[in-house]
């Protein structure tokens, strides 16, 4: 496999989650299938089940979604979105991901559960997408652009290879228009990023590329939500996690999700679910 080039930042990212303790801890935690936020009923449900709810109300805002149409997933992780779909639509489905680790995962899945002809899965950073104008009929995302070290570019990208007429339909962690940025500076570092977006940049830099704004279901509860339920299922699975998880990585963990959770819950943080069309 030929070594690809990132930015320092994309590089950070890639980094993390090509780590041994990164794959275990999402790995056995999230489920196996995927490593996005869920929507919670209560925090009774389980993380696997959260997170195909999210999958099943993003696909909701789609015109159409049939074996016709051709979706790329931008930071797919596990490929786990891209399996739910392809098994309740038929559609086809291109997983662009960091994370050679991950990468391999999500490979092994799609053979294992056969859907290897309808996915493909691809190294890379959707800052280049390795794709010409026109491409697709959906950009899909799910909290993935934050880790961008230059989100404008990505929505620029995600503009240009969607076909005209085509959508976009993403969710991302963000901080609200006014949020307290002293407060958020521990996920800042935990991030390795200055800032995080805002519904109001995505909406300006969308529609300064071409993309028009149909819709934003904001759910910012949904955030606190799952990181509590993250926080919760850690605590509980320390036994599975020990010698597979370094106990480093655990505390800088459990202290992100506590931020995390303290930043939905006081308002500075939301996250919800963006609609966009060509």
């Amino acid at each position: 496999m030929t070594e690809k080039s990132y930015s320092e930042v994309v590089e950070t990212a890639r980094s993390y989650y090509n780590s041994n303790d990164a794959q275990n801890f999402y790995s056995i935690i999230w489920g196996g299938e995927d490593l996005h936020l869920g929507i919670y009923d209560s925090l009774e449900d389980d993380i696997f089940s959260a997170s195909r709810r999210t999958i099943d109300e993003m696909a909701k805002f789609a015109d159409k979604i049939d074996e016709n149409t051709k979706i790329i997933d931008l930071g797919g992780g596990f490929a786990g979105s891209a399996r739910h779909l392809v098994k309740k639509y038929g559609c086809h489905v291109t997983v662009l991901n960091l994370s050679e680790v991950e990468n391999e995962y999500g490979r092994k899945l799609n053979k294992e559960q056969g859907l290897e002809d309808k996915i493909d899965v691809i190294d890379g950073s959707f800052e280049n997408i390795p794709y010409d104008d026109n491409t697709f009929d959906i950009v899909w995302s799910q909290d993935a652009i934050l880790h961008s070290g230059e989100r404008e570019k990505a929505i620029k990208e995600a503009a240009r290879v969607l076909k005209p007429g085509g959508e976009m339909i993403f969710t991302d962690p963000m901080q609200t228009g006014d949020c307290d940025k002293e407060i958020l500076k521990p996920i800042y570092e935990r991030i390795q990023l200055s800032s995080l977006g805002s519904p109001e940049f995505y909406k300006e830099k969308a529609k300064k590329y071409g993309l028009k704004f149909l819709d934003f279901k904001e759910m910012p509860e949904q955030l606190s939500n799952h990181y509590a339920k993250v926080l919760q299922e850690t605590e509980k699975n320390l036994d599975k996690l020990e010698g597979k998880v370094s106990d480093e990585y655990i505390n800088n963990m459990k202290k992100g999700l506590q931020h995390w959770i303290n930043g939905g819950r006081e308002g500075n943080l939301t996250w919800g679910i963006f609609h966009f069309r060509k």
